[in-house]
């Protein structure tokens, strides 16, 4: 019985090694700490990555980590001023 896409149930042995594993949007606002409803707001208005099967939402590992990186912030001096690239 497999549970969901590119995983199989433990004893039905390992998935193929290909198939992306894809999260439902309940199981990556889990992952990611944020609410179910942020992560579908903004895969609705096509502000993140994400997989669309049919009507179906998805999140690949590839999108949760692109999310991540586009979340991430330049770190600021101690005075609250940004930190000049040289």
């Amino acid at each position: 019985m497999t549970t969901r896409v590119g995983r199989q149930h433990p004893q039905e042995g390992l998935a193929h090694p290909q198939s992306p594993a894809l999260h439902t949007p309940a199981e990556a606002a889990e992952l990611l700490a944020v609410k179910e409803s942020w992560l579908r707001r903004k895969a609705g208005a096509r502000l993140i990555p994400c997989t669309f099967l049919g009507k179906h939402l998805r999140f690949s590992d590839d999108d949760l980590q692109a999310i991540i990186r586009s979340g991430a912030q330049p770190m600021r001096a101690s005075n609250g001023r940004r930190q000049r690239s040289r």
